[in-house]
């Protein structure tokens, strides 16, 4: 569905009115099939031989992934990937907002850092209340990251992004999206290396 939801919304921003299932399916290297099956799930809203309305499949899109409300995220960790983090688009879109940035360096708390003053992570309770945050960002060094998704969960944040180099082990009803930039680079490594 996000993937879905960027087709969409970049039709929409360039005026499309109508796309094919075939059409969608080729922007995004899908079969069409697996595309109306997986369109399905939100109700009938394509017609045969004409495709679907796109802003009506971005609406109904966005519904399903919950983008029709304000998301206001807290990223922990104000060094460089939390700085990078703070100021990219994909937080500032219309349904993200970094609404606090934590640190515990008494260099960075009380300082703006990329729009956003940096608070200490011993406010974090009081903020997640305050500014009604849903996700937290961990972009800690690993030795913080169970420390701070503890925290997290404390004042609970149930909905984790974790960029620390370690895989983070949560209780249910708590969701954790691991984002290893390293792992990652190691995969196309060993890949690249196979050639």
């Amino acid at each position: 569905m996000p993937l879905y939801h960027r087709a969409l919304a970049d039709l929409s921003a360039r005026g499309v009115a109508t796309a094919s299932s075939a059409e969608l399916a080729a922007s995004l290297g899908l079969n069409p099939a697996t595309l109306r099956r997986d369109l399905s799930h939100l109700g009938s809203l394509g017609l045969r031989g004409t495709g679907y309305e796109v802003e009506t499949l971005l609406g109904s899109v966005r519904r399903a992934l919950a983008l029709d409300r304000d998301w206001p995220i807290a990223i922990c960790g104000a060094g460089h990937l939390g700085l990078a983090l703070a100021r990219s688009e994909g937080f500032s879109s219309g349904h993200f907002r970094v609404a606090a940035l934590f640190d515990v360096d008494g260099a960075k708390v009380g300082t703006t850092l990329g729009g956003c003053l940096v608070h200490h992570l011993d406010e974090l309770a009081a903020m997640v209340g305050d500014e009604g945050i849903a996700i937290g960002v961990i972009a800690t060094p690993a030795n913080a990251a169970h420390e701070v998704a503890g925290r997290l969960l404390a004042a609970g944040v149930r909905a984790l992004v974790n960029f620390a180099p370690v895989v983070l082990s949560l209780p249910p009803g708590a969701r954790v999206r691991q984002v290893d930039l390293s792992a990652e680079l190691e995969v196309l490594a060993h890949y690249g290396a196979r050639r």
